[in-house]
């Protein structure tokens, strides 16, 4: 076994290798950009090491600079773990140059399945079902739509060096495959400098389930079942889960030896996933190998009880794999979900900002999380947004449903949006629990997924008022006396009864809240359904012990200043969250007219502009798309928000703008 490893990556994987290596007695080396100087895995490791600024491909996507970091640390293998240089053959060339071991398959191994298009005709040979499709070397625009039509729509466009949804279109129709071909192209060149795209069949209610392979140096090579990942967004996976619902034993066999026979076709080693395209009849067909550990592998761990890290650490050291094929055995179900740093209901638009609040589910004998990130982190727009992994076990795919939901409604983030609500209403909604489970679910369930937002209730203004009150009663006298009648926060007024107003902003509702105190100690709060009696008092772990009209509960309340400059409180309490704005009535802002400012398009995010649809004297329509930003490794496609003339083109095809930048100026006619 190594006695010193290096982790090629960053966030929750990177942690993810240092627990297995420090259980082991293997000392880490973690490698860091300028935006991760601070970072948990950092902390983590024995010895880190810098490696460049943030952008990763000055940092983590340099072979040489990851080469040198493991040989002044005297690091014996690198471990690359998923993204980056996990599945870059020529990384795996030049570590073995270095004689640093290469903790992943054979170069060989990795570049055959590094193209989609060479790796189906591999899997032909192989006997693997493949999807109908084309997988050709010619790329011409014209002969790819007629493949597309021959094929017949709808087709789905897919990098071929790619993955991760990047340089991926579903094509409906033949006069959308032009403008689809060429999105998809440009987002395979930025994210894996290749645009070669392949085209197959677009199955409409189609099934995602991908196999976990495992092979050693010795012969060896064997299947560690099943998981399901067809709850996706934007071709990215959402919830995962093992093993898959109504996978019968035979249909387990066939797709599990089916992937063994894809590794063993590319004499693979190590750990890689074989993933398949099933349909609702229970036909699959083979799409991709991913030559690597995958983000979903802990819900693998769970059901067989295998440390799968461990298992690499033990191959790469030339060791034989710890069971056979006969030994496994499926333990209960599990399911993880991806909480990410992204706003759902801005077609899952990626977030920035600083971690002020965090508070994730606490890991038991049932609850693991994974993550990268600690409160006081920063989300970047350099790398993928995932916060955590959070993973739950059970005895049966109900259980583990229901307890999961439970988790989402309780975790708690202030300072990005995030998908934890829509995370809880998938576990919780009935056809997914009850089994209804294809790569459509969220859009065709987009409107009980996807709820209008409604008023908040009495219960969060009591509870932002209370918090508000608390706060004063906190804050030391500002100077002078303590008794003083001007250091008194007892809601005083000349010639009126004592008692505190405080406004809050609710979407475009404004409510005042009035609280007096009672003279035998609590509050009477009015509020917009009427008066209610209330107390409160801080927790030992700062949340808010209230009781509200007889009702007791807990509550979390955290304030924050709004990048407007505004002050926040997003509010916690019974699974879930709430913001309102705290109402400043000497602030003039608010009372300016509305729809003064002239039409603009800003950056939602930053990033780099990479297409130009418009320019200045231009006229277009509402909803007609002006430009192309790509942030987060993510095409985002901006639209003119009503109909009017270009005024003016702020920014070039290649230019970084910062969020809120305005991009585009235009007078709505």
């Amino acid at each position: 076994m190594f006695s010193k490893i290096l982790i090629a990556n960053r966030g929750e994987i990177a942690c993810r290798v240092i627990k297995t290596a420090r259980r082991l007695g293997i000392k880490t080396v973690a490698v860091y950009s300028d935006a991760d100087r601070g970072a948990r895995h950092v902390a983590m490791a024995d010895e880190a090491v810098h490696i460049g600024p943030s952008p990763a491909r000055e940092s983590y996507l340099l072979a040489d600079r990851i080469i040198d970091a493991a040989r002044r640390t005297g690091a014996e293998a690198i471990h690359p773990g998923y993204g980056f240089l996990s599945e870059n053959a020529g990384f795996a060339e030049a570590c073995a140059k270095a004689g640093l071991v290469f903790i992943g398959p054979p170069p060989a191994a990795i570049r055959a399945m590094g193209s989609k298009s060479e790796a189906k005709k591999i899997m032909e040979k192989a006997k693997v079902p493949l999807v109908p499709g084309y997988h050709g070397d010619d790329q011409s625009p014209d002969l790819l739509a007629k493949e597309a039509a021959r094929i017949g729509f709808p087709v789905l466009i897919k990098a071929s060096a790619g993955g991760g949804g990047k340089g991926m279109r579903v094509v409906e129709a033949a006069d959308k495959f032009a403008d689809a071909l060429a999105g998809a192209k440009r987002e395979a060149k930025a994210a894996f400098a290749d645009d070669h795209v392949l085209v197959e069949k677009y199955l409409t209610r189609p099934r995602h389930i991908e196999i976990q392979v495992f092979a050693d140096g010795h012969g060896s090579c064997l299947y560690l079942f099943e998981r399901d990942c067809s709850i996706q967004r934007r071709h990215q996976k959402v919830i995962e889960e093992a093993p898959a619902p109504d996978m019968d034993p035979a249909r387990r066999k066939a797709m599990g030896e089916a992937a063994v026979a894809a590794a063993k076709a590319i004499g693979y080693e190590g750990a890689g996933t074989v993933e398949f395209i099933a349909d609702q009849d229970g036909t699959f067909f083979f799409m991709e190998m991913n030559t690597r550990l995958q983000v979903e592998h802990p819900v693998t761990e769970a059901i067989t009880g295998q440390d799968l890290v461990e298992w690499q650490l033990v191959v790469a050291a030339g060791g034989r794999m710890p069971l056979t094929q006969d030994q496994l055995r499926i333990f209960g179900h599990a399911v993880e979900v991806r909480l990410y740093a992204e706003d759902p209901a801005r077609n899952f638009l990626p977030s920035t900002g600083t971690l002020v609040h965090l508070k994730l589910p606490q890991e038991n004998q049932h609850v693991r999380v994974d993550t990268g990130v600690r409160q006081g982190d920063t989300v970047t727009p350099f790398y993928d947004p995932m916060i955590a992994k959070v993973i739950v076990h059970d005895r049966d795919r109900a259980s583990a449903m229901r307890r999961m939901a439970v988790l989402m409604g309780e975790t708690e983030v202030v300072g990005v949006a995030t998908n934890a609500a829509l995370l809880k209403a998938l576990c919780s909604h009935p056809a997914f629990v009850g089994g209804e489970i294809d790569t459509g679910f969220i859009e065709r369930h987009r409107d009980t997924l996807f709820p209008a937002p409604a008023l908040a209730d009495d219960r969060t203004f009591a509870i932002a008022t209370l918090a508000r009150l608390v706060e004063w009663q906190d804050r030391e006298p500002t100077a002078g006396d303590p008794h003083s009648p001007w250091n008194q926060q007892n809601g005083f007024r000349l010639l009126d009864e004592g008692h505190d107003e405080v406004r809050w902003k609710d979407g475009d509702r404004d409510v005042t809240v009035i609280a007096r105190r009672l003279r035998g100690g609590g509050l009477s709060l009015e509020l917009p359904g009427g008066t209610q009696a209330a107390r409160v008092q801080r927790t030992d772990d700062g949340r808010l012990a209230i009781d509200l009209g007889g009702e007791t509960f807990v509550a979390t309340a955290v304030r924050r200043i709004a990048t407007d400059g505004g002050v926040d409180y997003t509010l916690f309490s019974d699974g879930r969250s709430r913001r309102l704005r705290l109402v400043d009535p000497f602030d003039l802002s608010m009372y300016e007219v509305a729809g003064a400012a002239e039409a603009t398009v800003r950056a939602p995010l930053p990033g780099k502009i990479i297409d130009l649809r418009v320019k200045a004297g231009d006229t277009v329509s509402k909803g007609q798309p002006l430009l192309v930003l790509e942030a987060m490794k993510m095409e985002h496609t901006l639209a003119a928000p009503a109909d009017g003339t270009i005024k003016s083109v702020r920014y070039a095809v290649g230019e970084q703008v910062p969020e809120g930048a305005e991009l585009v100026e235009f007078e709505a006619s």
